[in-house]
Protein backbone atom coordinates (compact mmCIF):
# COMPACT_ATOMS: atom_id res chain seq x y z
CA UNK A 1 0.00 0.00 0.00
CA UNK A 2 2.80 2.42 0.88
CA UNK A 3 4.49 1.87 -2.49
CA UNK A 4 1.22 2.45 -4.36
CA UNK A 5 0.53 5.66 -2.45
CA UNK A 6 4.04 6.95 -3.10
CA UNK A 7 3.85 6.09 -6.81
CA UNK A 8 0.50 7.84 -7.29
CA UNK A 9 1.53 10.99 -5.45
CA UNK A 10 4.81 11.26 -7.32
CA UNK A 11 3.48 10.50 -10.80
CA UNK A 12 -0.18 11.60 -11.05
CA UNK A 13 -0.89 15.35 -11.09
CA UNK A 14 -2.91 16.63 -8.12
CA UNK A 15 -5.76 17.87 -10.33
CA UNK A 16 -6.36 14.32 -11.61
CA UNK A 17 -6.05 12.70 -8.20
CA UNK A 18 -8.73 15.04 -6.92
CA UNK A 19 -11.17 13.64 -9.48
CA UNK A 20 -10.61 9.94 -8.82
CA UNK A 21 -9.47 9.46 -5.24
CA UNK A 22 -12.69 9.84 -3.27
CA UNK A 23 -14.72 6.88 -4.71
CA UNK A 24 -11.76 4.51 -4.51
CA UNK A 25 -10.84 5.43 -0.94
CA UNK A 26 -14.42 5.09 0.30
CA UNK A 27 -14.24 1.40 -0.54
CA UNK A 28 -11.04 1.09 1.49
CA UNK A 29 -12.77 2.84 4.37
CA UNK A 30 -15.30 0.04 4.70
CA UNK A 31 -12.50 -2.36 5.64
CA UNK A 32 -10.87 0.01 8.13
CA UNK A 33 -13.79 0.71 10.46
CA UNK A 34 -12.95 0.36 14.13
CA UNK A 35 -12.42 2.38 17.28
CA UNK A 36 -8.73 3.27 17.45
CA UNK A 37 -8.68 6.62 15.62
CA UNK A 38 -11.35 9.17 14.77
CA UNK A 39 -11.71 11.81 12.08
CA UNK A 40 -13.31 14.82 13.84
CA UNK A 41 -14.45 16.33 10.55
CA UNK A 42 -16.96 13.54 9.94
CA UNK A 43 -16.94 12.04 13.46
CA UNK A 44 -16.18 8.54 12.14
CA UNK A 45 -13.78 6.03 13.69
CA UNK A 46 -11.41 3.43 12.23
CA UNK A 47 -8.91 0.75 13.21
CA UNK A 48 -6.35 2.96 11.53
CA UNK A 49 -6.02 5.54 8.80
CA UNK A 50 -4.32 4.91 5.46
CA UNK A 51 -0.64 5.67 4.80
CA UNK A 52 0.21 8.88 2.94
CA UNK A 53 3.31 10.62 1.61
CA UNK A 54 5.37 11.04 -1.55
CA UNK A 55 8.71 9.59 -0.46
CA UNK A 56 8.22 7.61 2.74
CA UNK A 57 4.46 7.38 3.31
CA UNK A 58 3.46 8.02 6.92
CA UNK A 59 1.44 5.37 8.70
CA UNK A 60 -2.01 6.25 10.04
CA UNK A 61 -2.32 9.52 8.07
CA UNK A 62 -5.20 9.67 5.55
CA UNK A 63 -8.86 9.29 6.49
CA UNK A 64 -10.42 7.28 3.63
CA UNK A 65 -13.83 8.97 3.85
CA UNK A 66 -13.13 12.65 4.57
CA UNK A 67 -9.66 12.60 2.88
CA UNK A 68 -8.24 14.48 5.86
CA UNK A 69 -4.58 14.27 6.83
CA UNK A 70 -3.03 14.90 10.24
CA UNK A 71 -2.71 18.64 9.64
CA UNK A 72 -6.33 18.95 8.47
CA UNK A 73 -7.70 17.27 11.58
CA UNK A 74 -5.58 19.53 13.77
CA UNK A 75 -6.78 22.62 11.94
CA UNK A 76 -10.42 21.52 12.21
CA UNK A 77 -10.13 21.22 15.97
CA UNK A 78 -8.32 24.55 16.13
CA UNK A 79 -11.01 26.34 14.13
CA UNK A 80 -13.70 24.95 16.42
CA UNK A 81 -11.94 25.61 19.71
CA UNK A 82 -9.77 28.68 19.11
CA UNK A 83 -11.64 30.84 16.57
CA UNK A 84 -15.12 32.15 15.75
CA UNK A 85 -15.05 30.32 12.39
CA UNK A 86 -18.18 28.29 13.10
CA UNK A 87 -20.10 30.99 14.96
CA UNK A 88 -21.60 32.83 11.97
CA UNK A 89 -21.30 32.96 8.15
CA UNK A 90 -18.37 34.98 6.81
CA UNK A 91 -16.87 36.07 3.51
CA UNK A 92 -14.18 33.43 3.14
CA UNK A 93 -11.56 32.85 0.44
CA UNK A 94 -10.16 29.31 0.46
CA UNK A 95 -7.07 29.04 -1.74
CA UNK A 96 -6.09 25.55 -2.95
CA UNK A 97 -9.12 24.12 -1.14
CA UNK A 98 -8.66 20.81 0.65
CA UNK A 99 -11.38 18.32 -0.26
CA UNK A 100 -11.98 17.33 3.36
CA UNK A 101 -13.03 20.90 4.19
CA UNK A 102 -15.05 21.98 1.18
CA UNK A 103 -18.48 20.55 2.01
CA UNK A 104 -18.59 21.55 5.71
CA UNK A 105 -17.12 24.97 4.96
CA UNK A 106 -19.73 25.64 2.29
CA UNK A 107 -22.49 24.48 4.62
CA UNK A 108 -21.23 26.96 7.21
CA UNK A 109 -20.49 30.00 5.05
CA UNK A 110 -22.82 29.52 2.06
CA UNK A 111 -22.46 32.04 -0.77
CA UNK A 112 -19.67 33.78 1.11
CA UNK A 113 -17.41 30.77 0.67
CA UNK A 114 -15.17 31.15 -2.40
CA UNK A 115 -12.72 28.45 -3.45
CA UNK A 116 -9.83 29.38 -5.73
CA UNK A 117 -6.92 27.58 -7.36
CA UNK A 118 -4.70 27.87 -10.41
CA UNK A 119 -5.41 24.31 -11.59
CA UNK A 120 -7.86 22.44 -9.35
CA UNK A 121 -11.07 21.36 -11.13
CA UNK A 122 -12.88 21.58 -7.78
CA UNK A 123 -12.37 25.32 -7.23
CA UNK A 124 -14.93 27.95 -8.19
CA UNK A 125 -12.36 30.54 -9.31
CA UNK A 126 -9.23 30.00 -11.39
CA UNK A 127 -6.65 32.28 -9.82
CA UNK A 128 -2.94 33.05 -9.55
CA UNK A 129 -2.17 33.81 -5.92
CA UNK A 130 0.35 36.46 -7.00
CA UNK A 131 -2.56 38.50 -8.43
CA UNK A 132 -5.75 37.74 -6.51
CA UNK A 133 -8.69 39.03 -8.58
CA UNK A 134 -10.66 40.59 -5.71
CA UNK A 135 -10.80 44.11 -4.37
CA UNK A 136 -9.02 45.25 -1.25
CA UNK A 137 -10.86 44.39 1.95
CA UNK A 138 -13.20 41.79 0.44
CA UNK A 139 -12.88 38.88 2.87
CA UNK A 140 -13.22 38.21 6.59
CA UNK A 141 -11.11 35.05 6.37
CA UNK A 142 -8.51 33.64 3.99
CA UNK A 143 -7.13 30.12 4.21
CA UNK A 144 -4.13 29.06 2.15
CA UNK A 145 -2.37 25.91 3.34
CA UNK A 146 0.67 24.16 1.85
CA UNK A 147 0.82 26.59 -1.07
CA UNK A 148 3.61 29.05 -0.26
CA UNK A 149 6.33 26.43 -0.73
CA UNK A 150 5.21 26.09 -4.37
CA UNK A 151 4.88 29.72 -5.46
CA UNK A 152 7.53 31.85 -7.13
CA UNK A 153 7.22 34.76 -4.69
CA UNK A 154 5.70 33.88 -1.31
CA UNK A 155 6.03 37.41 0.07
CA UNK A 156 4.01 38.80 -2.83
CA UNK A 157 1.39 36.09 -2.26
CA UNK A 158 1.18 37.02 1.43
CA UNK A 159 0.84 40.69 0.48
CA UNK A 160 -2.08 39.82 -1.78
CA UNK A 161 -3.79 37.88 1.00
CA UNK A 162 -3.24 40.81 3.35
CA UNK A 163 -4.70 43.18 0.74
CA UNK A 164 -7.96 41.28 0.16
CA UNK A 165 -8.65 40.82 3.87
CA UNK A 166 -10.86 43.29 5.70
CA UNK A 167 -9.26 45.19 8.58
CA UNK A 168 -9.50 42.84 11.55
CA UNK A 169 -9.84 39.84 9.25
CA UNK A 170 -7.59 36.82 9.65
CA UNK A 171 -5.75 34.21 7.67
CA UNK A 172 -4.17 30.82 8.22
CA UNK A 173 -1.27 30.00 5.89
CA UNK A 174 0.34 26.74 6.92
CA UNK A 175 3.49 25.38 5.25
CA UNK A 176 5.45 22.13 5.62
CA UNK A 177 8.59 21.93 7.73
CA UNK A 178 11.31 19.31 7.38
CA UNK A 179 13.58 18.27 10.23
CA UNK A 180 16.04 19.62 11.06
CA UNK A 181 14.28 22.96 10.60
CA UNK A 182 16.77 25.66 9.54
CA UNK A 183 16.90 28.94 11.40
CA UNK A 184 16.28 30.88 8.17
CA UNK A 185 14.19 29.93 5.14
CA UNK A 186 16.29 28.53 2.31
CA UNK A 187 15.65 29.30 -1.37
CA UNK A 188 17.81 29.43 -4.47
CA UNK A 189 16.38 30.43 -7.86
CA UNK A 190 19.12 28.47 -9.65
CA UNK A 191 17.78 25.16 -8.29
CA UNK A 192 15.30 24.15 -10.96
CA UNK A 193 15.66 20.41 -11.64
CA UNK A 194 13.08 18.25 -9.79
CA UNK A 195 15.73 15.97 -8.28
CA UNK A 196 17.74 18.95 -7.05
CA UNK A 197 14.63 20.55 -5.56
CA UNK A 198 13.72 17.32 -3.80
CA UNK A 199 17.17 17.16 -2.27
CA UNK A 200 17.22 20.84 -1.27
CA UNK A 201 13.60 21.39 -0.25
CA UNK A 202 12.19 17.95 0.59
CA UNK A 203 9.89 17.67 -2.45
CA UNK A 204 10.48 18.04 -6.17
CA UNK A 205 7.77 20.68 -6.67
CA UNK A 206 8.86 22.90 -3.76
CA UNK A 207 10.87 26.05 -4.39
CA UNK A 208 11.96 26.83 -0.81
CA UNK A 209 12.58 25.17 2.53
CA UNK A 210 10.91 27.07 5.36
CA UNK A 211 12.78 27.83 8.53
CA UNK A 212 12.04 29.09 12.02
CA UNK A 213 11.65 32.58 10.56
CA UNK A 214 8.34 31.70 8.85
CA UNK A 215 6.29 33.73 11.33
CA UNK A 216 8.59 36.72 10.72
CA UNK A 217 8.02 36.39 6.96
CA UNK A 218 4.27 36.68 7.52
CA UNK A 219 4.74 39.65 9.86
CA UNK A 220 6.86 41.39 7.23
CA UNK A 221 3.77 42.14 5.10
CA UNK A 222 1.82 43.66 8.00
CA UNK A 223 0.11 40.77 9.80
CA UNK A 224 -0.06 40.34 13.54
CA UNK A 225 0.92 36.68 13.97
CA UNK A 226 0.17 34.35 16.85
CA UNK A 227 2.21 31.14 16.73
CA UNK A 228 -0.01 28.59 18.47
CA UNK A 229 1.46 25.29 19.71
CA UNK A 230 -2.06 23.93 19.75
CA UNK A 231 -1.28 20.21 19.40
CA UNK A 232 0.91 20.37 22.48
CA UNK A 233 -1.98 21.94 24.40
CA UNK A 234 -4.27 19.06 23.46
CA UNK A 235 -2.08 16.41 25.06
CA UNK A 236 -0.93 12.96 23.90
CA UNK A 237 -4.27 11.16 24.29
CA UNK A 238 -6.08 13.57 21.99
CA UNK A 239 -3.17 13.61 19.54
CA UNK A 240 -3.36 9.81 19.38
CA UNK A 241 -7.15 9.67 19.13
CA UNK A 242 -7.27 11.94 16.09
CA UNK A 243 -3.83 11.05 14.68
CA UNK A 244 -2.57 14.64 14.79
CA UNK A 245 0.88 16.11 14.11
CA UNK A 246 2.16 16.48 17.69
CA UNK A 247 4.40 19.52 17.18
CA UNK A 248 2.81 21.52 14.36
CA UNK A 249 2.56 25.26 14.97
CA UNK A 250 -0.54 27.05 13.68
CA UNK A 251 0.22 30.54 12.36
CA UNK A 252 -2.90 32.59 13.11
CA UNK A 253 -2.41 35.85 11.21
CA UNK A 254 -4.65 38.88 11.67
CA UNK A 255 -4.79 42.07 9.62
CA UNK A 256 -4.75 45.00 12.08
CA UNK A 257 -8.02 46.85 12.52
CA UNK A 258 -8.32 50.45 11.42
CA UNK A 259 -7.42 52.95 14.15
Amino acid sequence: MKRLVSFLLRNVPRKYLQLINKPALKVAGLFLRGNNVTCPIINRSYRKFLPYGRLNPRENALCPDSLSLERHRLLWLYLKEKTDFFSQPASFLHIAPEQCFMKPFEEMHGQGYITADLESPLAKVKMDIHQIPFEEGTFDIVMCNHVMEHVDNDIQAMQEIFRVLKPGGWAIMQVPFFSPIPEVTQEDKTIVKPKDREEAYGQDDHVRLYGKDYGARIRSVGFDVREDHYAEELGPETVQKYALPPREIIYFSRKPSLL
